[in-house]
């Protein structure tokens, strides 16, 4: 058999077991749009693959061979298409609902090096100091031009505690190296605190399977430790995706009406739409979601979703802009092909893709240091034989309230000035609210935003 019609049976087979697939979108495919193949490219790629059996410089089988064809075929279609095959299948398992031996860290592909989407929090590569936007130029001392985005993860996974080296290159300083400990990767995707009475703080890190259960039960503890809040603040910086319907079900919690997201592809069975429904645990809590260069994917379907719909204002600065989504199309019992299938919108029709998320408010990152308080300044309540509050209110040492305030605030916006913007909107939200007078001639309680 020659290899031209070794190859034809083997992409005919392919193709076939794609179509027959039960569930599979590929299968309300027509089938005459998949097996018609312009016959002069095809010769032309096994005459390709005969001379790189007969002429490399080592011996290589033809499996080999046609695997690596087919990784090169995803591979030039966009960075997030790829094959996977054997170990690659745990990978994906992993990356979703387990735990894995790595550094933390989020990866794509940019002009043939490997780019930092984000760290995952508290990892070893986040410890390391590994940022957003950080490319990769070297694991190990091996170059990566020629290596995809999940052959690079897999060469920083490995066993707890052995250790690997990277390279990276940042804007404005010389490539360094980093040599880091792998650590078992076993990530809470929901955290929260409470930033100041009435405010609270939820942070998540990547979309798994059940991140809109754990935000649930996150927010139910907080009201039930804390009463009701005047505001939340959603980060979801540095998030870089995960699963989509996690993404919905986060939206969820704070509409009860309306769609969240749909998606739009070739194939009919790729077109889906989802809706919120009435299990909606925060509906009316003022909130602010603060996203970055580093929010992509999922994150960015629940920050586009929260801002179409005017439920939360949008801080930061312009997300990732990965608006495409991926399908896991098996072509046997261990190996499959990771494809990307459809581009998902916002409500209001928006494609992210490669546009990203612009905030309401943008806000850098910054580190902002306050001036020290004068000691020459006086107030009123400093002067010798002041007059006593005409209200009957304590007065207030100046002095010394003032500065553990301002060391306070300073701690705040030294370690995270977004979220010290996020928590002031919050605050002028509840403050812009005039009191309304009741019929006796009083003030009424306000009422939260």
């Amino acid at each position: 058999m020659t290899i031209f019609r070794a190859f034809s049976r083997i992409i005919g087979g392919l193709a076939l077991t794609g179509l027959l697939l039960p569930g599979s979108a590929l299968a309300q495919s027509n089938q005459s749009e998949l097996l018609p193949l312009p016959l002069d490219e095809v010769r032309m790629f096994t005459e390709a693959l005969d001379r790189i059996r007969m002429a490399y410089v080592e011996e290589i089988d033809d499996k080999t061979l046609l695997e690596n064809a087919i990784k090169g075929m995803l591979s030039g279609l966009d960075p997030h298409s790829a094959y996977m095959a054997g170990s690659d299948y745990d990978v994906l398992q992993e990356t979703t609902t387990g735990e894995f031996g790595g550094l933390g860290i989020e990866v794509g592909r940019e002009n043939g090096f490997i780019k930092v989407i984000s760290p995952i929090d508290d990892t070893p590569a986040d410890r390391a100091g590994i940022q957003a936007g950080d490319l990769i130029i070297q694991i190990d001392n091996r170059p990566l031009q020629t290596l995809t985005p999940e052959e690079a993860a897999q060469m920083m996974r490995g066993e707890p505690g052995t250790e690997v080296t990277v390279t990276i290159a940042r804007e404005g300083v010389e490539p360094f190296e980093l040599t880091i400990v792998r650590e078992v990767i076993a990530i809470n995707s929901v955290r929260s605190m409470m930033l100041e009475p009435g405010y609270a703080y939820l942070r998540i890190s990547q979309f798994r399977l059940n991140t809109g259960e754990e935000l649930e039960t996150e927010i139910a503890e907080i009201h039930e430790e804390h009463g009701a809040l005047k505001g939340m603040v959603l980060d979801l910086r540095n998030n870089p995706g995960g699963v989509l319907q996690s993404s919905v079900r986060v939206v969820d919690s704070f509409i009860d009406q309306g769609r969240i997201v749909y998606t739009e592809g070739r194939l009919e069975g790729n077109d889906m739409e989802f809706y919120a429904t009435l299990n909606t645990i925060a509906p009316d809590t003022p909130l602010v979601v603060l996203i970055n260069n580093g929010s992509a994917s999922a994150s960015e379907i629940v920050a586009g979703a929260l801002q179409d719909h005017g439920r939360a204002i949008i801080m930061g600065t312009q997300s990732f802009g990965k608006g495409s989504v991926q399908t896991v199309l098996p072509l046997d019992e261990t190996r499959a092909i990771k494809l990307t299938t459809s581009l998902y919108f916002t409500p209001e029709g928006r494609s992210i893709q490669a546009q990203g998320i612009t905030p309401d408010i943008e806000v850098d990152d910054a580190f902002v240091t306050r001036r020290s308080r004068n000691i020459r300044q006086y107030n009123e309540a400093d002067l010798p034989g002041r007059l006593d509050n005409g209200n009957g209110e304590e007065v207030v040492d100046s002095n010394e309230e003032m500065a553990e305030a301002l060391i306070s605030a300073e701690e705040v916006l030294v370690t995270d000035y977004p979220l010290n913007e996020a928590l002031n909107v919050l605050k002028g939200i509840n403050a812009f609210q005039p009191a309304q007078r009741n019929t006796s001639g009083s003030f009424a309680q306000r009422d939260n935003f």
